[in-house]
């Protein structure tokens, strides 16, 4: 047996109304419907989950990305987001240009509101095993 797909993953907030506005005002998704424990989301075909979360959110120390959240944002969108991104005064921790590997390209990692680590890509071509 074989899954079709990935429906959806979750992100834990702390807060609805902050982490709403950020992942429609700043990173430009749209939400689908919202309930008092979740603002369902979506990002073109795919979809995610912002729960409100009992636990404390720290999935990473410090400035480190290993657990993150992708969004693919291409050529001069990725550039336009940038420039958007420091004028909200929104920190850009780490940015890599990458020529190989299973994602190739420019990306750059900051914090939601609750410290999850996003990360945006200029993503060249699909991905490809090593």
């Amino acid at each position: 047996m074989k899954a079709e797909g990935v429906l959806h993953f979750t992100i834990p907030v702390k807060d609805l109304d902050i982490s709403e506005a950020f992942y429609t005002g700043v990173l430009g998704l749209t939400r689908v419907r919202r309930n008092n424990h979740m603002v369902f989301m979506r990002c073109a075909d795919s979809y995610f989950v912002l729960t409100l979360s009992e636990n404390p959110i720290t999935p990473n120390v410090g400035d480190k990305h290993d657990i993150h959240t992708a969004f693919i944002y291409r050529g001069l969108a990725y550039d336009k987001m940038k420039t958007f991104l420091a004028d909200q005064n929104i920190r850009i921790f780490k940015e890599e240009d990458r020529s190989h590997g299973t994602f190739q390209g420019r990306s750059a990692y900051f914090h939601d509101p609750d410290r999850n680590v996003i990360e945006i890509m200029d993503l060249h071509g699909s991905p490809i095993p090593e």
